[in-house]
């Protein structure tokens, strides 16, 4: 598995692995390439952003994607995280969440959040489990980040 900063060119495949969850291709492919672009912005949202992908191959199989942020006190925020259903339980979404952290943790940004839906346990488990804490019904926080990385605050 190659771990790597994404391209323009993955954006198709990125668009592809969102709308298999939710939305379709269109609104991905505007969403995303917004997002890296600094055209959208989410609410509280700073420069900088960064996306990293996860490659098997030739073929994109998750990526994640954060930012710096004012929301909730936090100094960072985790837009996106996504891996290909049949490629989940294998760690990737884990070495991207690592990945993430280490940029938050380059951008001095260790107070991170994120926002799960109150009905996605399987998320809010990965999350929970990887150190973060409920912030409130909707939103998860790691209070620092470095956690992800096993360094101590």
């Amino acid at each position: 598995m190659l771990y790597r900063p994404s391209q323009a060119a993955d954006l198709p495949a990125m668009t592809h692995i969102r709308a298999r969850e939710w939305g379709n291709l269109e609104y991905w492919m505007n969403r995303i390439s917004g997002y890296l672009d600094g055209g959208s912005n989410p609410q509280n949202a700073l420069p900088p952003r960064t996306c990293y992908v996860a490659v098997d191959e030739s073929s994109l199989v998750g990526f994640v994607a954060g930012h710096l942020t004012r929301r909730y006190g936090c100094q960072g925020e985790l837009e996106w995280i996504n891996v290909l259903p049949e490629r989940r339980g294998a760690g990737i979404a884990s070495e991207l969440l690592r990945l993430l952290a280490g940029w938050f943790v380059e951008q001095k940004a260790f107070r991170v959040c994120v926002d799960v839906e109150p009905s996605n346990a399987v998320a809010r488990t990965f999350y929970t489990r990887h150190g973060a804490e409920t912030l409130n019904a909707h939103w998860l926080v790691w209070n620092d980040i470095r956690h992800v990385l096993g360094k101590p605050s």
